[in-house]
């Protein structure tokens, strides 16, 4: 397999913590998104929405992080990251999906972009959208993980998808200088994931691209 990734990317920080945790072999092709490489068509060719991450695998190139995570745990799903019990099952995807769909497309670097190109927001209107968008979201997750959570992971003690979304998004979050003391189940959670080595191991700062 090759992942085409950016250190920074939350989207893609998602895959590598999935692929470490299942102990799945890959080859990491970096795709820098500051001078526009996802845009360049030997890119586009790959993946014609011009996004990281995206999954290589036996010719095929699959887009999408959330896909790519479903894939992985389908043919690949020991250790599980999504619980057998159909209600569970449920209940993991829609923390997972609230900071994947809720969360993180209004805050996705190109937003980010727009809000400072074309519609000509300063820093500190675009920093303030950022984290409006944290404690919207983060706060409803925190009500839900304080019922789940063993303060070591979002779900009934086992590391699940809504995990592995979480702690890119902390990173996030905490590189935009964000509040998160209203949230101490989350972040006490972070604090555990990023311990394990399959964490740890997909940071950005770990990454052979980080600069």
């Amino acid at each position: 397999m090759q992942l085409f990734t950016f250190f920074r990317s939350s989207a893609a920080y998602r895959v590598r913590i999935a692929l470490n945790f299942k102990g799945i072999a890959y080859d990491s092709v970096p795709v820098d998104l500051r001078p526009g490489e996802h845009r360049r068509p030997e890119y586009l060719a790959r993946n014609p929405q011009g996004l990281v991450p995206a999954l290589a695998d036996g010719g095929a190139v699959i887009g999408q992080s959330l896909a790519i995570l479903e894939y992985l745990e389908e043919t690949h799903p020991e250790p599980l990251l999504l619980p057998r019990e159909p209600l569970a099952r449920a209940q993991v995807r829609a923390m997972a999906l609230a900071i994947a769909c809720d969360l993180h497309p209004l805050n996705n670097l190109r937003v980010l972009n727009y809000l400072r190109g074309p519609l000509g927001q300063d820093e500190q209107s675009v920093n303030a959208w950022y984290r409006h968008w944290i404690g919207v979201v983060f706060a409803g997750l925190e009500v839900q993980a304080r019922a789940t959570s063993d303060a070591r992971t979002l779900f009934a003690g086992h590391v699940t998808l809504a995990d592995v979304c979480l702690v890119p998004q902390l990173f996030n979050a905490r590189r935009f200088q964000c509040d998160l003391a209203p949230f101490p189940t989350l972040t006490a959670v972070g604090a555990h994931l990023e311990s394990l080595p399959a964490f740890a191991q997909a940071a950005p700062a770990a990454q052979p691209d980080a600069s």
